[in-house]
């Protein structure tokens, strides 16, 4: 195929992915029109795969074949908000200074996305033998459902890969194992009544109270079984409380109160464990404190996220392919959760593999070394030649 499309170098393409303020709670649609339009420059054409409003958009694209076998590069278009940080900068409009590029998502993770559309003319020019998907998701900073619809392509009306390639922040370390995330909110439902005659209500405070100190139990619990691989940092399943509100006066038996809470499982955490301790705890509190003087409240609990972790896989396609193109010999484990886990459940050997620290996600002033966005050009550049041969 003729190179009649725009060529840009992974820096000039990240500044203009930076430029689109995508963050979780704002449409992607801006962004994912432009990348279509390159994309179209170079004859490739593009699913675009939106979410129920049609205010945000996944889009694959392949370069070469279309057979099985070939290779998944997924990376989010979406970004953390900047609301409350003390930036020195415009967060959407790259800066180059002293070896490093600042912006949101700099890192995190438009730097992978940049360098895999960067290098779309490399890969025409390499006449692939096997393809290269490339899969730009939305809403991975908050539910990681936005690559669900393209996952569930690949082997359907689209080739199966054989490997897949989630580009996070690694430092091109070769991560084969992450933990879970699920999230909830758990709200308490009480009954009003003058604190001078607790009897004739029930307090969804002192309700909630209880609730946390028997998750504060089940963290111990975690913490004390450890985590068998020696891998991971924290070394075990973490359990966590990050919001609570209720009541309405000092002097009144809380009508209501809600709490966030989360857990990050290891790899190997049986998903019923935690949801089934917690719920003894949610009947003890209603019989013992919410209903002691009698059938007042009751609680509930929200399931608002479930991202699954990523288990290790030794010797996998994605796997073997990685170590070799990144000059590894080990494998590592990440903390934080990512898109890979939905992919290996839809048996798709997976790791997470890209430029940069995660260190430097989500603060202000978020960067990436230009030495690191070489680095990861130059393991898109080994793919390629391993995908051509």
């Amino acid at each position: 195929m003729s190179a009649t499309g725009e060529r840009l170098s992974p820096l000039d393409m990240l500044a203009r992915l930076v430029s689109f303020d995508t963050e979780s709670d704002k449409t992607n649609l801006a962004l994912i029109e432009s990348v279509c339009a390159y994309l179209d420059g170079w004859g490739i054409p593009s699913l675009r795969l939106p979410n129920a409003a049609g205010d945000k958009v996944a889009l694959l694209a392949t370069v070469g074949p279309m057979v099985d076998g070939g290779v998944v590069l997924s990376g989010h278009t979406d970004v953390v908000p900047v609301a409350g940080q003390s930036w020195t900068s415009d967060p959407f409009r790259l800066r180059v200074s002293d070896g490093r590029a600042y912006g949101r998502g700099a890192v995190d993770m438009k730097a992978f996305d940049a360098l895999a559309l960067a290098l779309v003319p490399k890969m025409l020019a390499a006449s692939l033998r096997r393809p290269i998907h490339i899969l730009l998701s939305y809403d991975e900073e908050t539910t990681c459902l936005g690559s669900m619809d393209g996952i569930a392509r690949f082997g359907a009306d689209l080739p199966r890969p054989a490997a897949v390639i989630v580009g996070e922040p690694t430092g091109m370390e070769v991560a084969d194992a992450h933990k879970s995330i699920v999230t909830c909110l758990t709200t308490v439902h009480g009954h009003e009544a003058h604190s001078a005659r607790p009897a004739l209500g029930a307090n969804a405070v002192s309700a909630a109270c209880e609730l946390v100190a028997g998750l504060n139990r089940i963290a111990d619990l975690m913490i004390e079984r450890g985590d068998p691989s020696g891998r991971f940092d924290p070394a075990a399943t973490t359990v966590h409380v990050g919001t609570i509100h209720g009541g309405t006066a000092r002097n009144i038996l809380a009508k209501e109160c809600r709490f966030h809470w989360e857990y990050r499982g290891l790899p190997d955490l049986d998903p019923a464990e935690i949801p089934r301790l917690f719920a003894r705890e949610v009947e003890r509190v209603t019989r013992e404190r919410l209903n002691r003087y009698g059938d007042f409240g009751r609680i509930e609990t929200l399931e608002e996220v479930d991202i699954p972790g990523l288990a290790p896989e030794p010797g996998s396609d994605a796997e073997r392919l990685c170590l070799r193109l990144a000059g590894r010999n080990r494998t590592i484990a990440v903390p934080y959760a990512t898109e890979a886990g939905q992919f290996q459940a839809a048996g798709l050997p997976t790791v997470v593999c890209g430029p940069g620290d995660i260190a430097q996600a989500h603060q202000p002033d978020e960067f990436i070394t230009l030495d690191a966005l070489g680095q990861g050009e130059r393991f898109l550049r080994n793919l390629i030649e391993a995908c051509a041969s």
